[in-house]
């Protein structure tokens, strides 16, 4: 056998060598063999994961600080993880989404999907931002830069470290520039027809949400001469799409004033303003005062934050999303949509739908599910991870 330049971890003999062998990319702390040796291992340590008899599986990325405390790097456990390896996981991602999309405007790295456990990267025209969520991704960042640099042809990487994913791992929130520079304004981003602007500082997560771009494009589909509510609109994903597609009003609420700045920059890059309103405050106050004063709109859509980013969480959650229904469903024109959305990691599509509907019909309304969406093609789903699958739209004719 090649002598190898990493150490080895070993599952304990009753540990899911199986579950491992057929694809799961994770391993969880009670799985292996944790000895004061393998407890000393720096956090993002690169180790050969053997089974219980000592059999090799695969190379993983190891973090004794964390629940998950291996994850797969590759099967191959003489491949060497650098910059040559990092490099052909990027050119794989990327020669997906170039088939994908026209302009460089996508999630380039979607995280175990795309072969880089816990790392995300959003490309944003001659801009890359990355979520190194994984320690290993950390200690391997400027190599990292390096790779998507050398690949893609980026001018600027950016290191966004906000997000609960890094403090799971134990790593700082110190966001950083780490090739070319910050952007001095927001970002132009062209989808579906409209222009959204994108805050690569100071936004959610890396700026814009590419996940739900799917969705835009089929309430857009919806919207030709109706007008429409687009609640939880953070910078107007919703709504932007819809007046692209022939909208003759919209109408976005959030509690975010940022948000709502960035949204209406977006209206006016997109040439509908006019067309365009926007209202601050808390989603469920501004949906019951909509109702008592009779508002009526042709399509709602409504696109809440995670009710229930955990299981502890989820009935909550569930209840929550129920809620939404049921404010909702009054606002809708007889014959009109409603879209209702969830990004919870706990909640599955049947507990949404199931929730989702109680509420239409506490509201005293029916309806016809006509489509379910889900994240689109960029954000790839990795068969053995739920957790993947997060996104879920419904798209109801009431």
């Amino acid at each position: 056998m090649t002598l190898s330049p990493y150490p080895v971890i070993r599952l304990r003999p009753k540990g899911q060598a199986r579950t491992v062998r057929h694809g799961f990319p994770w391993v969880y702390d009670n799985e292996l063999v944790t000895d004061r040796r393998t407890r000393k291992l720096t956090p993002g340590s690169i180790a050969i994961l053997e089974d219980g008899e000592r059999q090799r599986m695969a190379l993983v990325a190891v973090n004794p600080e964390s629940r998950i405390m291996a994850r797969v790097l590759d099967r191959d456990c003489g491949a060497v993880i650098g910059a040559d390896w990092l490099r052909a996981r990027i050119e794989r991602a990327q020669a997906l989404r170039a088939r994908l999309y026209d302009a460089p405007y996508y999630r380039l790295v979607h995280a175990e999907a795309d072969g880089l456990p816990g790392v995300v990267i959003d490309r944003f025209g001659d801009t890359a931002v990355i979520q190194p969520n994984a320690a290993w991704a950390e200690l391997l960042l400027e190599q990292l830069a390096e790779a998507l640099v050398d690949v893609t042809g980026v001018r600027n990487v950016l290191k966004n470290a906000g997000g609960r994913a890094r403090a799971l791992e134990g790593l700082d929130d110190a966001s950083a520039v780490l090739r070319g520079d910050m952007p001095g304004a927001p970002v132009d981003v062209p989808m579906n027809g409209a222009i959204y602007k994108a805050d690569l500082e100071g936004g959610q997560k890396t700026g814009l949400f590419y996940d739900q771009r799917p969705n835009h494009a089929f309430g857009a589909r919806l919207a030709k001469g109706a007008r429409v509510l687009d609640v939880f609109s953070h910078v107007g994903g919703f709504s932007l799409a819809a007046l692209a597609g022939g909208a003759t009003s919209a109408l976005a609420v959030d509690g975010s004033a940022p948000a709502l700045a960035l949204a209406e920059a977006g209206a006016r890059a997109s040439g509908v303003e006019a067309s365009f309103a926007t209202r601050r405050g808390d989603a469920f106050d501004v949906l019951g005062e909509l109702a008592q004063k009779g508002a009526r709109f042709d399509l709602v859509i409504c696109d809440p934050p995670a009710f229930a980013p955990s299981k502890k969480a989820l009935e909550a959650g569930l209840r929550a999303y129920e809620r939404v229904a049921r404010m909702a469903a009054p606002l809708v024109a007889e014959g009109g949509f409603l879209g209702l959305c969830s990004c919870s990691h706990a909640v599955d599509l049947q507990k949404f739908r199931t929730a989702s509907l109680r509420g239409i019909g506490r509201a005293g309304r029916e309806g016809a599910l006509i489509h379910t969406g889900f994240a689109g093609p960029d954000h790839p789903l990795h068969p053995h991870l739920a957790e993947s699958g997060y996104l879920k739209a419904l798209f109801f004719r009431l």
